[in-house]
C-alpha cells in the first residue's frame, strides 16, 4: 500500500488518458481517473500501467476483456461507481497478476463464477445489493475475500426473509446454504408432476372398470339362444 501512494506524487510524461492523471516510480505506473465522471473504462490506460484508480465514477458495466491488454496491473479500484453488470469475461487477461480489486460501494447483485476464476485478488465487495442465492454463496466460497470488508457483505434479498439485511456471512454461520433452495424446489415440482400422473391413470383405470360394469359385452352365442 505505502508502494502505490508513493506513486500518486510522481508525474510521467508517456501517453495518459485525457480524464487521468499519471504518475511513475522505479518504472511502476499508476493511472488515477477517481472522481472523473467517467461513464466507462477507458480504452487508452497504458499497457504497463500497475495502479490503476476508477472509483468514484459513473460506471455500470465492466465489458468483456475490459482490462485484457493491461497485463501489468497489480491493482484496481473500482470503488464507489454504478456498476451493475460484470462480464464473465471482464477480467481477462489481467486475473494471474492482480493482487487487488476494490468493487465496493456499487449496485451489484451477482457476479459471474467465471469472471472471477483463476483470480488471486484480494476482493472488496462491500456495501452492494446483493442477492444472497446460491450463485453468491458459490462465488464467495471460492474467492480470495479481505478479511475487513467481509462482514459488509449484506444480503438486500434473499430466498428466505428472515436473511435480508443481514451480512451474508452471518445467514452462513447459522446454518444456511442457499444451494439446497433450488434443489428442494425441483424435487418437489417432480414429486407433484408423479402424482398428477398417477392420478390421472388411477382416473383412467376407474373410469374404465366403471363403464364396463355399465355396459357389459354380449357372450358369444347368447343373441342366438334368446331368439
Amino acid at each position: 500500500q505505502a508502494f502505490f501512494c508513493l506513486l500518486l506524487c510522481i508525474p510521467w510524461g508517456s501517453s495518459c488518458p485525457r480524464s487521468c492523471q499519471c504518475t511513475e516510480r522505479a518504472g511502476a505506473k499508476a493511472v488515477l481517473c477517481s472522481s472523473q465522471h467517467l461513464q466507462e473504462i477507458p480504452k487508452d490506460i497504458p499497457r504497463d500501467a500497475v495502479l490503476l484508480k476508477l472509483d468514484a465514477n459513473s460506471i455500470t458495466r465492466i465489458p468483456s476483456n475490459a482490462f485484457r491488454h493491461l497485463s501489468h496491473l497489480q491493482e484496481i479500484d473500482l470503488s464507489s461507481n454504478a456498476i451493475e453488470r460484470i462480464d464473465r469475461a471482464a477480467f481477462r487477461g489481467v486475473a494471474a497478476g492482480l493482487r487487488s480489486l476494490d468493487l465496493s460501494g456499487n449496485r451489484i447483485r451477482s457476479i459471474p463464477r467465471e469472471a472471477l476464476l483463476a483470480l488471486g485478488a484480494k476482493l472488496r465487495l462491500a456495501n452492494n445489493p446483493w442477492h444472497c442465492g446460491c450463485a453468491l454463496q458459490e462465488v464467495l466460497g471460492e474467492a480470495r475475500l479481505d478479511p475487513a470488508s467481509v462482514r459488509d457483505i449484506t444480503c438486500h434479498t434473499a430466498p428466505r426473509h428472515e436473511f435480508v439485511g443481514k451480512p451474508l456471512l452471518q445467514a452462513l454461520d447459522s446454518g444456511a446454504n442457499f444451494c439446497s433452495v433450488p434443489r428442494r424446489s425441483t424435487d418437489v415440482a417432480m414429486l407433484l408432476t408423479m402424482f398428477g400422473w398417477f392420478a390421472m391413470l388411477a382416473a383412467y383405470v376407474t373410469c374404465y372398470v366403471r363403464h364396463n360394469r355399465e355396459h357389459p359385452r354380449a357372450l358369444p352365442g347368447t343373441r342366438g339362444r334368446a331368439e
